[in-house]
């Protein structure tokens, strides 16, 4: 942009500059601004994330955002029942974390590994509620911030366009409430779905762990991700989840 020498009170830019980089005129902008054009072009969309500097998977984001149909939205309640068939799988998996979540990141089932390294969290059945709320998560993940904001990015991105969903906003609302640094990363708008990582949480009973995320959808219930978590073949972080397996009772504890 030409400088033209005047002083700005708060950073970034204005309207018109926004519309001038992304050949729109600033009637056109402001009308997308304001909800009253709802079909931008994908010329404009792919323009307007050049303006911003946005990464590919937030310009995916955006054209999912424009594209969104009132039929697509919804998710309050649709997505609670595991198939007993995963189910199944997850008890049978004995060498790692296995969880299924939606997009709220509700933890609909997880296998009795899972269930043992996070025994004694205040909270269990939602992992923002874990990461933000419990006293133990800062203990449980050494990476803490990273693993924070890594899920918050991901809540953004597998809520799409449902960002106005009642069970969606009553959590963002529970969290906020709680947690200073949930409203930090909530307010910075990151977008970036959590498909594979590696993370790094500790136990009490076998000390500090590396695992490997892999998130699955599950296709007979749209919104539902089987998340597992495996350690390296050989590695000391598989003979510590082995000494946890070898304590699993005879009968299969799902939450």
């Amino acid at each position: 942009m030409p400088d033209g020498g005047d002083l700005r009170r708060t950073p970034g830019l204005r309207r018109d500059e926004v519309a001038l980089l992304a050949g729109v005129s600033l009637d056109y902008y402001t009308r997308l601004e304001q909800g009253k054009q709802c079909r931008p072009s994908e010329q404009v969309l792919d323009a307007l994330a050049q303006v911003f500097h946005l990464d590919r998977e937030a310009t995916e984001h955006l054209h999912h955002l424009a594209r969104a149909r009132p039929g697509d939205r919804g998710i309050d309640g649709e997505d609670t029942q595991v198939d007993p068939y995963v189910l199944r799988l997850m008890n049978e998996w004995d060498h790692g974390l296995a969880n299924v979540l939606n997009r709220r990141t509700d933890v609909l089932a997880r296998n009795w590994l899972s269930a043992a390294l996070a025994e004694g969290f205040t909270h269990t059945d939602n992992f923002m509620r874990m990461l933000f709320l419990s006293p133990q998560a800062r203990t449980y993940w050494p990476e803490w911030e990273q693993e924070a904001c890594s899920m918050v990015a991901h809540l953004r991105a597998v809520m799409g366009a449902d960002h106005d969903d009642p069970s969606l906003l009553q959590l963002v609302e529970e969290v906020s409430a709680g947690s200073e640094d949930f409203r930090r990363m909530w307010a910075r708008h990151d977008v970036r779905f959590r498909r594979h990582d590696v993370v790094r949480l500790r136990h009490r009973l076998v000390g500090e762990v590396t695992l490997r995320i892999e998130m699955f959808s599950v296709d007979s219930a749209p919104g539902q991700r089987l998340c597992t978590l495996q350690a390296a073949p050989g590695s000391p972080s598989e003979e510590a989840l082995a000494k946890v397996s070898a304590m699993r009772p005879r009968e299969p504890a799902f939450r």
